[in-house]
Parts: C-alpha cells; structure tokens; sequence
C-alpha cells in the first residue's frame, strides 16, 4: 500500500512541478525561478508536514503519500544540478552562482527555522 501511496504522492507533485515550470516559461528570464520556486516550497511543505506529523501521530498513514512521494516528485535536484551547468556553459557564471548559493540557503533556511 505504501508504494502506490509514494506512486500516487510523486506523480501529483511531478505535476505541479511541471505547471510551475510552465507559468515560468513565458518570463524571458536568465534565472530558474521556476526550479528554485519549485523546490523552495517543496522544502516548505516537507518541513510543515513533517513537524504536523511528528506532533499528530494519528497522521503517519499520509506520510509515504504527502512527504515521501508529494514532496520528492515536486523537488528536483536534477534539473537544479542541470540549470546550473547550462548556466556555466552559456557563461552566466555570477547567475550560475547566484542560483547555487540562493536555492541551497533558502531551502536550507527553511528547514532549519522551521523545525525550531
């Protein structure tokens, strides 16, 4: 049961992953909003549902659905990792900074204010 709730949980936050990056698009603009959006609030919602989780056992159930598979399809390390190379290569080095030291700190901040 739990592997179709991870199934379910990764396909809806690949989704909504996929419509952010979508609105993105029709901004001409050199820096991944849309990757760095994308995993900001995944991190958000990773963070709010685990410290609701821990709190509230009767909840562990949503777990597999909700953190592992919601938040791991909705977060995307890969296309961070890809954005940042395309970056470099297209010589956008200060952008291609820009983009590490914001998504690593933003996404790290969060969780770490968050589970205070």
């Amino acid at each position: 049961m739990k592997f179709i709730l991870v199934f379910v949980g990764g396909g809806l936050g690949s989704v909504v992953r996929y419509t952010i990056s979508l609105f993105f698009e029709r901004f001409a603009v050199q820096f991944p909003l849309a990757t760095l959006i994308s995993n900001f609030l995944a991190c958000l919602i990773l963070i709010s549902l685990t410290v609701v989780l821990i709190k509230e056992n009767e909840f562990q159930f949503i777990q597999p659905l909700l953190i592992i598979g919601f938040c791991g399809g909705f977060s995307t390390f890969s296309t961070f990792s890809l954005d940042t190379i395309q970056l470099i290569q297209n010589g956008q080095i200060i952008i291609a900074i820009l983009n590490v030291l914001i998504s690593v700190l933003s996404c790290l901040g969060i969780i770490y204010f968050l589970s205070k």
